[in-house]
């Protein structure tokens, strides 16, 4: 019988070595700039909270959305990974908060309806079926009436979805617009929202980036459209999903 934990375990033990995790060999505070240009419009606007509303972000890696969330002003931000290595850089970051441990068990710790965001920043697509309605269901427990979930995964009815889904040997599973609202939904969630996860302008080549990937993912819209009649498509790699408790 094959041990899924041994081999789960070696893979996030060396997950920054391996190269999934991607380190700045500088490991200081600017190797978040490109990770702020990103982060920044999806504060903007998935974040109309109040400022000292409880934010958990679970799998934060070295802890960029935690660090850049904290820079916008927001003061009640915790992050958790399984993952070591990762949560030693956070700390030799200077962004402190951020602990080591099982998603669950952070999860199963912390009290019913006592946080206002959930961050799941590439992480569902790690667990199974089972373990995705295990660990979401403690998300639905924990946060608060009005409280939303930020999902961030592959995209498999983007054009290159499975590039991300089987890029990595942790994945389990990626989703559509479709199944992750099946999923939440099911789960108790409602107002499920999915954006594509496009290249976000901010300088001449990002912008052209921008402008090459609207001109080309039209042609796919187009037939889409014409088999289906819906105009209702995420064609990015990734896909963020937004989902929110009553």
């Amino acid at each position: 019988m094959v041990n899924q934990d041994s081999w789960r375990s070696r893979l996030y033990s060396s997950y920054v070595t391996s190269g999934q995790a991607k380190a700045d060999p500088s490991q200081n505070q600017s190797m978040f700039a490109d990770r702020r240009r990103y982060i920044e419009p999806v504060i903007r606007r998935h974040f109309a909270v109040d400022k000292d509303t409880p934010i958990l972000d679970l799998g934060c890696g070295h802890g960029a959305f935690v660090h850049v969330l904290r820079l916008n002003g927001f003061t009640s931000v915790t992050g958790v990974d399984v993952s070591g290595e990762q949560v030693a850089l956070a700390h030799k970051l200077g962004i402190d908060g951020i602990s080591q441990g099982e998603l669950l068990d952070s999860l199963q710790g912390t009290e019913s309806g006592s946080v206002g965001v959930v961050l799941l920043w590439d992480i569902v697509e790690h667990l199974t079926r089972d373990e995705a309605f295990v660990v979401l269901d403690e998300v639905f427990r924990v946060l608060r009436p009005g409280g939303k979930c930020l999902i961030h995964v592959p995209n498999a009815e983007g054009i290159f979805g499975m590039r991300v889904r089987y890029g990595d040997l942790t994945h389990e599973q990626s989703f559509t617009p479709t199944s992750a609202n099946q999923l939440l939904t099911t789960i108790g969630f409602w107002k499920v929202a999915a954006y594509e996860d496009k290249p976000v302008p901010h300088g001449f080549m990002s912008l052209g980036r921008r402008v090459v990937w609207e001109a080309g993912t039209f042609p796919y819209r187009l037939l889409l459209a014409a088999e289906t009649s819906d105009t209702r498509f995420v064609l990015s790699q990734n896909m963020l999903v937004v989902a929110h408790k009553r």
